[in-house]
């Protein structure tokens, strides 16, 4: 998953429930985030990876519904035709991408590649916005490749995982992409209703490619299910418990979700599936989330 790159109002959260609130939504929102590498990793080989996105966009957009709905008198119709490039940059074609390394390689290795999409926003703001970068963030962002490439290098189950990492990364890639495009066509509206519109705009567009690969066997009830939690539970609901830290806490604190969910992911894959944790994906994993880390700016302390 990654973040819209809106920016907020600084957030005030009331002193009797810092203490206790902000870990616990955290931790609930890494373990949904991570719990949507496994519902891939199930409801994919049975839907295709095009009939399965446009139906959880489709399902998320609903649960975020009543914030677009809130906000409709902000979103101008000039507007639209950007929030859809942002629902295919952002949401389908990444969405799609993880979705096919699903069918191809365990559940850990879409976690730990989309890690990235904090480092290739940092990237993406440099390169074609003339962002500057720093020497710590591209030191971060070569750990960060390197980790790539060593997770390329391994297999699963005797069969090279290169390709999922591959269209892992590249989902990556394109959220960092859609974070900045985002942050410089969206800012000052509000995140969930953006984040509403992006994917209903995607599941719309997706619509007549679901129904032209949409498959001709029939469909088990565990991979209903798990279509249906990764549609309202990890997108609609997920999308906004993370707006809703955001509000509170805000982007950077927030952003500490990301080193999180591929722990969530691999043990969730662990329990549920019994995939292994593989040396590569140990090394792999450590090196894109040290970097992550590593190029993550610093944050001023909060008074309390």
């Amino acid at each position: 998953m990654s973040a819209s790159g809106l920016t907020h109002p600084q957030a005030v959260t009331p002193p009797f429930t810092r203490a206790w609130l902000t870990p616990l939504e955290l931790g609930g929102l890494a373990a949904i985030w991570g719990g949507s590498f496994l519902f891939l990793r199930i409801a994919a080989p049975a839907f295709g990876p095009i009939p399965l996105v446009a139906l959880r966009l489709a399902l998320g957009s609903v649960v975020l519904m009543p914030f677009l709905w809130r906000a409709r008198a902000a979103l101008r119709p000039s507007l639209w035709p950007r929030l859809a490039l942002v629902g295919v940059i952002n949401a389908a074609v990444p969405f799609s991408l993880f979705a096919w390394a699903a069918r191809q390689a365990p559940a850990g290795i879409g976690a730990i590649t989309n890690s990235m999409a904090v480092l290739f926003t940092s990237l993406v703001a440099f390169v074609f916005y003339g962002e500057r970068i720093g020497a710590r963030r591209a030191v971060a962002l070569l750990a960060g490749f390197a980790g790539v490439v060593v997770l390329a290098s391994g297999k699963a189950a005797g069969a090279s995982v290169a390709w999922a990492a591959a269209a892992g990364t590249t989902g990556a890639f394109l959220y960092g992409i859609g974070a900045n495009l985002v942050r410089r066509h969206f800012t000052g509206l509000p995140a969930a209703a953006v984040a509403a519109a992006t994917l209903a705009c995607g599941a719309v567009l997706m619509l007549p490619f679901a129904v032209a690969t949409w498959p001709t066997e029939s469909i088990g009830m565990r991979p209903w299910l798990a279509a249906v939690a990764l549609g309202i539970l990890c997108t609609g609901i997920g999308y906004a418990v993370f707006y809703r830290l955001i509000q509170r806490i805000g982007a950077p604190r927030a952003a500490v979700v990301t080193y999180l969910v591929p722990l969530f992911a691999l043990t969730w894959a662990w329990l549920l599936l019994g995939e292994p944790l593989t040396p590569t994906m140990l090394v792999a994993g450590s090196l894109i989330l040290g970097s992550v880390a590593l190029g993550k700016p610093p944050v001023a302390p909060k008074s309390t």
